[in-house]
């Protein structure tokens, strides 16, 4: 399963990454024929949420802030590098997404300066979407309008519920009704494009909380809005209080009734993909596409050609590398056409536009079958021959796509 998001904590072996990260000749051979996605991780914190597993670091686990201070000089030597290693031959940038960690923490000036190199590197797309995620509390409208004077389109608020008791269990930061003045704020800034991101099934969490996040977080009239159920990861302090019995686990039934509440509330938005509604993600769309991406930062994940490599985790090795003019990359793997089908039914099938047929082998095809009589599949509506999940088929999507894998 590739990385299509916020970098994990834990990465793969995989084989050597050449010092000049250059690439075989047949993963560069259809540059320019594919979308090419740049994310940026920018792993700062300041402090971690308790559900959260992804590769980040507060002030007092570096040492002071040298090396967030330093970040931005660390990213743009690797997108001089991804200039050397594509070369001429690859489309200009269709999508930038910022992500982390919390990005807003660095000066609004590093992250336009980023996307200026982005710019003179690789060049943007016409129309390139350009995204930041941010935390409510650590951005104001002046910051924003930086952001958005220097060619950034597009904002994605984490805020994850709108009652004060879940985001204590969250260890969230900002304040109930924070989320929603951010939007404002966005708005007035000059963003057209702003999503906010929710979480449910938190432990405590009622039904009726849950409702009031929704409902409140259609009041600020986001153009995008994610609803991920919390999963409870393992090495986290949300995974060390439910194994001692401090918090319950979530409950699949529950977790269930809160994803029809979501559809319910979010329908006049309309789904995209099983866990997100609104204006699409262009960005996250090539992930799901299998488009190319490069990935800039610690532990980034990077795909371009069917050739997949993850960058080294810390700040400090990856800020040694890129000052040496070494590439990141900890390790690499060269994925076969197997790999490529296998990845495409793991990512296609959960889009509104579904999964083309003719990737199935026979027992997949024969699955498919059964899942449309049992009402999990339709063939359509988007033209004959592909595969699309019913809002039934959506609850159990994992399920679904296990059986078309075969």
């Amino acid at each position: 399963m590739p990385q299509t998001g916020p970098v994990p904590s834990a990465l793969p072996d995989g084989e050597p990454v050449p010092p000049s990260g250059a690439l075989p000749p047949a993963a560069l051979a259809g540059l320019g024929s594919r979308p090419l996605g740049l994310y940026l991780h920018v792993p700062f914190c300041a402090s971690r949420c308790g559900y959260c597993d992804f590769n980040t670091y507060v002030g007092s686990e570096l040492g002071g802030g040298g090396l967030q201070d330093s970040y931005a000089d660390a990213a743009v030597s690797e997108l001089r590098l991804a200039r050397q290693v594509l070369g001429d031959g690859a489309s200009p940038v269709a999508t930038v997404f910022v992500g982390g960690g919390t990005p807003t923490l660095l000066p609004a000036a590093d992250l336009v300066r980023l996307l200026d190199v982005v710019r003179e590197e690789l060049g943007l797309a016409p129309g390139a979407e350009v995204t930041t995620e941010a935390n409510p509390d650590s951005v104001d409208e002046r910051y924003l309008a930086e952001l958005r004077e220097g060619g950034f389109t597009r904002v994605s608020f984490g805020m994850q519920s709108a009652v004060s008791s879940v985001l204590r269990v969250l260890d969230r930061t900002h304040t109930a009704g924070r989320p929603q003045q951010a939007v404002r704020e966005a708005r007035s800034a000059g963003f057209e494009q702003v999503s906010l991101d929710l979480i449910y099934g938190t432990p405590g969490e009622s039904d009726d909380d849950w409702q009031a996040s929704l409902d409140a977080a259609l009041s600020a009239g986001p153009t995008h809005v994610s609803a991920y159920a919390l999963i409870v990861e393992d090495g986290t302090r949300l995974a060390r209080q439910v194994a001692r019995g401090v918090l319950p686990a979530p409950d699949d039934d529950v977790l269930a009734d809160r994803y029809l509440l979501a559809q319910h509330a979010l329908k006049d938005l309309g789904w995209y993909e099983v866990s997100n509604w609104g204006e699409p993600c262009r960005h996250n769309l090539g992930y799901w596409r299998s488009d190319d991406w490069w990935g800039v930062g610690p532990g980034a994940h990077s795909h371009v050609g069917g050739v997949r490599w993850w960058n080294v985790k810390h700040p400090s090795a990856y800020a040694e590398r890129t000052a040496a003019g070494r590439s990141p990359g900890a390790g690499r793997e060269v994925l076969s056409d197997e790999d490529q089908r296998v990845e495409r039914v793991l990512l296609e099938v959960r889009l509104r536009e579904g999964l083309p047929l003719s990737v199935l082998r026979p027992a997949g095809l024969e699955a498919s079958r059964r899942q449309v009589a049992e009402g999990l599949l339709e063939v359509g509506p988007h033209g004959e021959g592909r595969a699309v999940l019913t809002l039934r088929g959506r609850l159990l999507a994992d399920a679904v796509v296990r059986d078309l894998v075969d």
